[in-house]
Parts: C-alpha cells; structure tokens; sequence
C-alpha cells in the first residue's frame, strides 16, 4: 500500500494576484535546492486517520500557527510521482509569517559520522502568486495549483469540490 500524506494550501487573493503560502523542507539535502524543491505544510498518515485533521495539525507543526478553519476546498488525492498519495485541502486566509517556527527531526550529518543533528522539517515559508509558486513547487505538487485556480475561478484546468 502507498504511504499517505495530507496536507493544507493557504491562499489569499491580493488585487489581481492569486497568492498560496508554500514551505521549503530543511536540512542538508535541500539547503541548495530552491526551484521544484518547495512544498505545501503536509505530514504523512495512517488509513483511519482523518486527512482534513492530518493536514490541520501538519500545518500547525511545520508552522508554529494554527490553520485558520475555512471553508475548505477538497482536492483528489494526487499521486507523486514516487507513488505517495496527497490529500490536499485549501484554505483561504491570510497568515503573518512572523514568528513562524517548525518542529524539527534528527539525522546522521554529515553521513556515517556518528553525529547527529536536528533540522526544521520547513526551514522558511513564504506566499508566492501562482505562476512562481509553480516554480518552486515539487512537480507532483503542482497539479494542486491548477485544481485552486479552478476552484476560484482563476482558469485552472483541473476539477475540485468546495465543502
């Protein structure tokens, strides 16, 4: 069976612009990576457990704040392309990235050193308009922004349902 992840993309519509908050993963892997290596606030879950709680407290983990409450839009599930299933939620709201802080996991660093150091799982978090965040985005995430534009009326190309 896959392993499954659930997660929330923030977003705010500002004048013309059409903006999602989208974090980049620490530690030493990713330190030099920018585009393609962002991601949304998500954590991994077990069948059973609630996508839409997963993606709240992921959010609030990986971010020091609470997710404000909704009204959600409810995506598919999107398979990445290493075979994981994503159950994204988007949220409209507006979060002040100050004081932001991320909980952190240890790893073996540098490798088969013996010594072992603790990362932020998201190093910094930032609003982005679509056409950068798909930039930034991992590829298999980014289909997400096409499903948010749809889902507002902003010209995506793929369905979602509004709860």
């Amino acid at each position: 069976m896959p392993k499954l992840s659930a997660g929330l993309l923030l977003y705010r519509e500002t004048g013309e612009s059409l903006e999602v908050l989208i974090g980049h993963p620490g530690g030493p892997f990713w330190a030099r990576k920018d585009e393609g290596a962002w991601s949304i606030p998500k954590g991994e879950y077990v069948d059973g457990e609630d996508p839409w709680h997963v993606a709240q407290r992921e959010f609030a983990e990986e971010l020091g704040k609470q997710p404000p409450e909704g009204p959600r839009i409810d995506f598919p599930p999107l398979r990445q392309p290493g075979g994981k299933i994503v159950t994204a939620f988007a949220v409209r709201g507006d979060l002040d990235l100050d004081g932001t802080f991320s909980n952190t996991f240890t790893l073996e660093w540098p490798p088969r050193s013996g010594q072992f150091k603790e990362f932020p799982e998201i190093d910094r978090a930032a609003w982005f308009d679509v056409p950068a965040a798909r930039e930034k985005l991992l590829k298999g995430q980014r289909p997400l922004l096409d499903r948010l534009e749809e889902a507002v009326g902003r010209g995506g190309r793929d369905g979602s349902l509004s709860r």
